[in-house]
């Protein structure tokens, strides 16, 4: 299990006043205005004084970070959350996070491939699968195609779709 998530990169800089825009990792951009403290891969915390939102990307501006030299060192470091402060799963939900890398079983329980990234297209995820011959595979994420995704075994079991 994860102990912290990836939420977003800081990318550059908005004004001279500490401002930095954020590429977003979450799949909801608009969770930033909950997260009051966030954290690089160096353990340096910075408590989030204030988010605003331009074209849906976030600007953060870190409490005692005031001006534009105080944040520069911050420019395509990682922002991450403790698991604690992560959106709280619903039932079926697990976190891509844990479950990239996993093992990939056909309903048969044959191995099929890796779990090597999952996608956001707007109306369902789609698994990007290494298959065991190389190959990548395509599957969505409905209950038709994906039967189970189990991130404390490492595991996926899915039905691929047969042509018509």
């Amino acid at each position: 299990m994860l102990k912290e998530f990836e939420v977003g990169v800081i990318t550059s800089f908005h004004g001279l006043k500490g401002e930095t825009k954020v590429f977003p990792t979450t799949d909801d951009a608009s969770r930033f205005r909950k997260i009051k403290k966030v954290h690089l891969d160096n353990g340096t915390e910075l408590e989030i004084e204030s988010v605003r939102y331009f074209k849906g990307r976030p600007i953060i501006k870190f409490r005692g970070y005031d001006r534009l030299e105080d944040v520069e060192k911050f420019k395509g470091k990682s922002l991450f959350v403790d698991r604690s402060d992560a959106d709280p799963l619903r039932k079926g939900e697990v976190y891509i996070a844990e479950i990239l890398g996993a093992d990939v079983f056909d309903e048969q329980n044959a191995h099929y491939g890796v779990l090597k990234d999952v996608l956001k297209t707007g109306a369902n995820d789609v698994l990007v699968i290494t298959k065991d011959d190389g190959t990548e595979k395509l599957l969505p994420v409905i209950p038709d195609c994906v039967l189970l995704m189990d991130a404390e075994n490492h595991k996926v079991i899915v039905r691929e779709m047969r042509e018509i």
